[in-house]
């Protein structure tokens, strides 16, 4: 697919120095490199893993450079990963080599040492490879105009992972800011999964599409089990031996899961069954650099058989020996599952093979899903809105630390970068205001008078002011992390990774807990390092991360959805998930696109209701928060509820009569605004736009601190400015990014809009698709020994029973199906039942368009 017509391919535009290289290899150009090296603008290559797009990319770069010499920075690289730059240099330098060119390529990152960043300023690279962040900051110097002035191409790899946060809106800013020091540089975007290729066009600022052929289908399916998965739980772990089976009779496996602490529990899982000790490493972003490095060494010397890992291997490394991709658990995303499953044969004429293992029953359904969209070659992912503020008010301090400039000048070069194609003076005024003086209520402080105008120009009111903004540069606003060492009789030993700074607070000595796939036990905490030592013995606790709470995508969940209310499909089902549906069925109803099923029951004298809206985790989260706060005013006597991608389950004291009352899309946004007010969500959100923008500051010169510290000095100035300012800019951007990611507002209102019927089934018993809810509730708080764990594993089959789910397995083994996994227990009793009474389908209307 091309977005316009290209010039004809009259002939080759490889210069005679790379047509004879490429004829050395041996090798032919694959018909989209050709067709981006026609294109004379900025472009934007869609190609498979293993298509050859890095190659395309730098090959102008080196027809350029054959031809002539060319003195200073020639080519730009940007990509998400450090690790990223180090596999493309390795990559570059065959042709470099067989081309005979005399060039530097170097990266700058921040594991860059600080003597040859400074010498990069002086005297940069002919090719430099960097990250968004280290761009930034090179384009913080006074030096920026020369060291780019000769700028002539920048490659975007992975340019849809950056798209996707804050950090491409801050690259969009940047290279923004390149055109004016070379107004003829081209940009050219590389990617292998791309949803919406006009609008990431777009996002560029405007970029001519080059698409290839998408080569041959995966080899993609269930890997077969000795086990079917268990009714709830999410760590795959019944699968382990069959995934070290796998492993054995594969050169080198990666076995990715959607978080890191899941990601722990299942090396350690696998190390368990390694009856023929197999090498296998852990991969994940909280492992020390040097860790990682250790296992990426071992993947490219062969010396690894299977790797466990997050998505710290999803993008663009290049390992060519892996010939397996196994995901653990639903892939709660189709562009996430493709360029996972693009890790394996990492070759353009070969099909990729991969296995998912569903970590449990009703994963089953959204990994079938995910199988046939990837078959399809459907992909997912939600439309970008314009670009934040913060990120410009970041932007527009680091253009300050180089130099002087005018307003004017300034905010056309914004309006040039595609995410601010529609930002309006206004904006722009308040963002230069705020770096300014802080904002109205703030201009009485010091610390926040940073910018002065002289004259038409603005610059720093305090050139020192230059080395702390940089200090803080950046779009990423983690968790505070400690790092974790070993204790050894010798003092401090080797760094085994980070925890959160929540997680650690957790900790008393004697505590153990697991990282880096070993158990270790917590000694001490000094100079903010958490020191540990090797407890093997000990059962640990799991080092918990935030963004563990994964949401599946809303075309993944809508997929599965109409899968389950499609019941001609469901004989293509594993045979005990279609026998489940079918039970659900006959006990209560089915989900279906357009209609919202609420499920009425009662157990232990308790009265449950479980709405089935497929608005994902954190929506279904913020809805319960939400729908309790009303059972409250209305007498209900709400005792809890649980929450999961796909349902939402609400035990209280009386039931609810009428769910569509409560549900009512005005009463809910009311009610939203009133609890956003005074939740910590939004002093959460606070704190990232205000360190996004410059207002609290995470580094100082000489200093580090605490996640403690820097989260007052950031509840002061909300609560501050929440008082005294409540229309403050930091204010305003604070209730937007509260309405998005956690909280995830828009799909609940998504999902009322798309409902046309809300559907009361008053049942008899649990049903069979809320029974794991209840076991889902229940792994939250139980605790304690094996006999207490075989008490409630008993409990659990009791409940199954109830839900008449013990029947259906007895009938699937007669059947010579699958034995099932362990069930996990449950968090309450079963209960006498109540009599059966199913309430009519109501229609209604469109909701009304929500308040401002």
């Amino acid at each position: 697919m091309i977005s316009q017509p290209l010039p004809p391919r009259a002939k080759t535009p490889l210069s005679p120095a790379i047509s004879a290289w490429f004829a050395a290899q041996g090798w032919t150009p694959h018909p989209h490199q050709l067709d981006l090296w026609t294109v004379t603008g900025d472009a934007l290559l869609i190609a498979p893993t293993g298509g050859g797009k890095t190659l395309a990319g730098f090959v102008p770069t080196f027809s350029a450079l054959c031809e002539e010499r060319h003195q200073g920075l020639h080519t730009l690289y940007v990509s998400p990963l450090r690790a990223l730059s180090n596999d493309i240099a390795r990559s570059l330098r065959a042709p470099v080599a067989g081309l005979g060119l005399d060039i530097r390529i170097e990266d700058r990152t921040g594991d860059t040492r600080q003597a040859t960043r400074r010498r990069q300023r002086v005297d940069p690279p002919h090719i430099l490879l960097t990250t968004p962040e280290s761009l930034a900051l090179l384009l913080s110097y006074p030096e920026a105009p020369r060291i780019f002035a000769g700028l002539k191409r920048i490659v975007v790899d992975e340019i849809h992972a950056l798209a996707e946060s804050k950090r491409g809106d801050q690259l969009m800013l940047g290279l923004a800011r390149l055109r004016h020091f070379a107004p003829d540089l081209q940009v050219t975007g590389l990617s292998a999964t791309v949803e919406d290729p006009p609008a990431l066009a777009a996002f560029m600022g405007g970029a001519t599409v080059v698409a290839a052929d998408p080569g041959p289908r995966p080899d993609i399916a269930m890997l077969p089990t000795t086990h079917a998965p268990p009714w709830s739980g999410g760590g795959g772990r019944y699968a382990a031996r069959d995934v070290m089976d796998a492993i054995a009779q594969a050169r080198l496996v990666l076995v990715f899961l959607n978080t890191r602490a899941q990601a722990e529990l299942f090396f350690q899982a696998l190390w368990e069954v390694n009856d023929a000790t197999l090498p296998i490493g852990l991969h994940h972003g909280a492992l020390s650099r040097e860790a990682r490095e250790r296992v990426e060494a071992a993947m490219a010397s062969g010396a690894l058989r299977g790797v466990v890992c997050t998505g710290s291997l999803d993008l663009g490394l290049d390992w060519g020996d892996v010939d397996l991709v196994i995901q653990v658990g639903a892939p709660k995303n189709i562009k996430r599952l493709v360029q996972r499953i693009g890790r394996a044969n990492h070759r353009y004429d070969t099909p990729s093979r991969a296995r998912i293992v569903p970590a449990n029953r009703f994963e089953v359904l959204e990994s079938v899903a995910a199988l046939e969209a990837v078959q399809q070659g459907a992909l997912d992912g939600d439309p970008r809105g314009p670009g934040p503020l913060e990120v410009v008010c970041q932007h527009i301090l680091l253009t300050a630390c180089a130099g002087p400039f005018d307003a004017d000048a300034l905010f056309s070069e914004i309006r040039s970068a595609g995410p601010y194609h529609t930002i309006s003076r206004a904006q722009f005024d308040d963002c230069l205001e705020f770096c300014a003086t802080g904002g109205y209520a703030l201009r009485a402080y010091d610390r926040w008078q940073r910018l002065m105008q002289r004259g038409d120009l603005w610059q720093l009111r305090d050139p020192r002011a230059a080395r702390v903004l940089r200090m803080n540069i950046g779009t990423i606003v983690d968790s505070e992390k400690l790092r974790v060492r070993l204790r050894t009789k010798r003092g401090a030993g080797g760094a085994l990774g980070e925890i959160e700074e929540s997680f650690a607070a957790t900790l008393t000595p004697g505590d153990s807990f697991l990282i880096g796939g070993q158990v270790v036990r917590y000694e001490a905490m000094r100079d903010l390092v958490v020191e540990v030592s090797p407890d093997p013995a000990r059962t640990p606790k799991i080092a918990v991360y935030s963004g563990t709470k994964m949401a599946t995508s809303t075309q993944l969940s809508a997929r599965v959805q109409a899968l389950i209310g499609d019941r001609a499909h469901h004989g293509a089902l594993p045979q005990d998930t279609g026998k489940w549906l079918e039970l659900q069925a006959r006990i209560s109803a089915l989900p279906e696109r357009g209609v919202l099923l609420v499920e009425s029951f009662w157990r232990t004298g308790r009265a449950y209701s479980c709405f089935y809206g497929f608005a994902g985790r954190n929506a279904h989260q913020t809805l319960g928060l939400l729908l309790t706060r009303r059972m409250e005013d209305l007498g209900l006597g709400p005792l809890g509820f649980t929450a999961t991608d796909y349902a939402l389950l609400i035990w209280s004291v009386d039931p609810v009569g009428d769910p569509e009352a409560i549900l009512d899309p005005v009463g809910l946004r009311d009610g939203f605004a009133h609890w956003l007010g005074e939740n910590a969500v939004m002093k959460r959100a606070f704190r990232t736009v205000a360190v996004i923008a410059g207002l609290i500051q995470r580094n100082l010169p000489g200093t580090r601190s605490s996640g403690k510290q820097a989260t007052f000095s950031s509840d002061i100035l909300y609560d501050t400015l929440r008082r005294h300012a409540p229309d403050h800019l930091m204010m305003r951007l604070t209730r937007q990014e509260a309405t998005r990611g956690l909280v995830d507002f828009g799909r609940i209102e998504a999902m009322l809009a798309d409902t046309n019927t809300v559907h009361h089934v008053q049942a008899p018993h649990v049903t069979p698709l809320a029974a794991p809810l209840l076991l889902e509730s229940g792994r939250v708080s139980i605790r304690g020994g094996d006999g207490e764990a075989r008490m409630l594993e008993a409990e659990a089959a009791r409940l199954m029973a109830e839900a008449g789910l013990q029947d259906l397995e007895a009938e699937i083994m007669a059947g010579g199906g699958q034995a099932p996994a362990p069930l996990p227990a449950p968090a309450v009793s079963t209960p006498p039942p109540k009599p059966a009474k199913r309430a009519k389908p109501r229609r209604r209307t469109a909701p009304p368009a929500p308040r401002n």
